[in-house]
């Protein structure tokens, strides 16, 4: 799929691949989902298919931060407060960290709740807002949703399948 130019086209994207992905994570066995043993987010390190879903939330609420900061003219310290570009791997262990005490189900569930409430960001903007104002940079509000949702939603469903096919 390509990248997402307008409203329509970036939650056609967002409803595919999150679409896939739960498809896939729905088929997963509870007992395997705290097994580390998927490829991490920080070089050399491992990661089980819960902290995939709490990196998904993680990046989901900081999308929503950042948009809750835009409308209210509060400058946002990107990626997050603490976190340079440059530290996407530690920010990554912070996600894990933070939804550590969260069983699958309820992992799930607030994935679930994020993508809702990022739907609906989506639904209350215009293309103007989403395409034609940069948040970052030159990326406006539409670009950083779709790198931090579609696109890393189809980056975990491709590490579940491979995952998976050895696991399952």
């Amino acid at each position: 799929m390509a990248i997402p130019k307008n409203k329509s086209e970036l939650l056609d994207a967002i409803e595919v691949s999150f679409n896939k992905l739960e498809k896939d994570l729905l088929t997963i066995p509870i007992e395997l989902t705290n097994i580390i043993d998927l490829e991490g987010h920080k070089k050399e390190t491992k990661m089980s298919v819960c902290n995939l879903v709490a990196y998904l939330i993680g990046w989901g609420e900081l999308v929503i931060k950042w948009h809750q900061l835009s409308i209210t003219n509060k400058a946002i310290d990107f990626p997050e407060t603490g976190f340079k570009w440059t530290e996407l791997g530690e920010l990554a262990q912070k996600f894990y960290s933070d939804y550590a005490n969260d069983d699958f189900p309820t992992l799930l569930k607030k994935l679930r709740s994020v993508v809702s409430k990022i739907n609906n960001i989506i639904e209350h903007l215009s293309n103007e807002e989403l395409y034609n104002i940069p948040i970052y940079k030159h990326y406006p509000m539409g670009r950083m949703i779709q790198l931090n949702t579609s696109s890393p939603y189809k980056n975990a469903r491709s590490r579940i399948r491979k995952w998976k096919k050895l696991r399952i």
